[in-house]
């Protein structure tokens, strides 16, 4: 049986590269990086190493940078001390963002009363911009504004300096939750004015388990866990520091074969749209898929021509064949209920015919695409 992972979005296959750099991390440089001895200091030079190799790339500061376990933390931690230290009173989002911000976001209703509004989205489910301006226009709190730059189902792109420079105009503080796309677009974070982005090593070929915030200097947030005062007072934990170092060396080996591997994967992805278009006459792709422009290259999410009883099976028939694929975030694959972000953007008779998300990377082939085109069409004819 052939195996055919298009599941990157979820997670990806980790670099040979960076299992060496990891592995050569465990067994020669164990010291604890807040110890003063020598093994300690080892340790901490490269983790300041990576902080810095990451803030170059995005035209930040080191001291902006820092290391969490994966951006869900990043995204709780920012939310919620913004909240708690800056005096936010208003929570600005849409509801097609991650759960990680979304829930975060109702928690912090709860918890502490702040208004919370939703931006309303387009037609193919993209937040809009006028209606962010109109929400700002009429809050009389302190605002802050959480928008995601890929949607990690959908994969619409926002167009963030735009989003960035209305929340300026409006003295509102931004977050965006980047990890669909860090380590797959370019920054320059001191021409994008974000105060708050987030990452994930596991989403660009790295390991699980890290990741990191950015945190605009001179904003005042304290620490959410508490200990040491590890990440300049930020995060306390003993570092993870192989985690660390695979994870520079994951996003630098991105940021190296960008352009390249960008190029391949949107070959990929477009390759794949139209062998579905022939192949399965009625296919229609959710959000912006179709276009590159306004699109992710990484993924496309699909509404296929199956009724609801043949959709039941759909992803089951596809494991048997040895192909990994996902009905939405790889984070609520234990819920019963149906994607939260397709509910907002399809009507009552798409909802009822399976979608399916494929994502893809540079570890993928047109073969392995032919492949599960042909089996998607074998099961329609079944």
């Amino acid at each position: 049986m052939q195996k055919v992972y298009l599941d990157s979005a979820a997670t990806t296959q980790v670099r040979e590269e960076v299992i060496a750099k990891m592995q050569e991390a465990l067994a020669n440089c164990y010291g604890n990086p807040s110890s003063t001895h020598s093994f300690g200091r080892s340790a901490k030079t490269q983790i300041e190493k990576a902080r810095k190799t990451i803030a170059k790339q995005l035209n930040a500061s080191p001291s902006e940078i820092i290391f969490t376990s994966g951006g869900t933390e990043a995204d709780n931690m920012i939310l919620r001390c913004a909240v708690r230290d800056l005096g936010v009173k208003h929570l600005i989002t849409s509801k097609i963002e991650h759960h990680a911000v979304l829930h975060t976001v109702e928690q912090l209703e709860q918890e502490y009363g702040v208004k919370v509004s939703y931006v309303d989205l387009n037609n193919c489910g993209t937040p809009s911009l006028e209606s962010l301006e109109e929400l700002l226009k009429n809050s009389e709190a302190k605002t802050l504004v959480s928008l995601m730059h890929v949607n990690n189902e959908i994969g619409n792109m926002i167009d963030i300096d735009a989003f960035a420079d209305v929340c300026k105009e409006h003295n509102s503080l931004f977050h965006s939750d980047t990890v669909q796309s860090i380590g797959h677009w370019e920054w320059d974070l001191q021409k994008t004015k974000v105060d708050f982005l987030t990452a994930a090593a596991h989403k660009f070929h790295g390991p699980k388990g890290i990741g990191f915030a950015y945190i605009r200097k001179n904003i005042p947030l304290k620490q959410l866990i508490h200990g040491g005062e590890q990440e300049r007072g930020f995060r306390a934990g003993t570092e993870p520091f192989h985690n660390i170092v695979g994870l520079e060396e994951a996003f630098v080996l991105a940021y190296e074969n960008l352009d390249e591997e960008r190029a391949y994967v949107t070959g990929l992805k477009n390759y794949f749209m139209e062998s579905l278009e022939s192949a399965l006459p009625g296919v229609k792709f959710n959000g912006n898929c179709a276009s590159n422009d306004k699109s992710t290259y990484t993924l496309v999410n699909v509404c296929l021509p199956f009724s609801a009883e043949k959709g039941a099976l759909l992803l089951f028939q596809l494991d048997i064949k040895g192909i990994a694929c996902s009905k939405g975030s790889a984070c609520q694959s234990g819920s019963s209920t149906g994607s939260h972000v397709l509910t907002e953007i399809l009507s009552e008779e798409d909802l009822q015919k399976p979608s399916v998300r494929f994502s893809f990377s540079k570890y993928n082939t047109k073969e392995e695409l032919d492949y599960v085109v042909n089996s998607l069409k074998e099961f329609a004819n079944s």
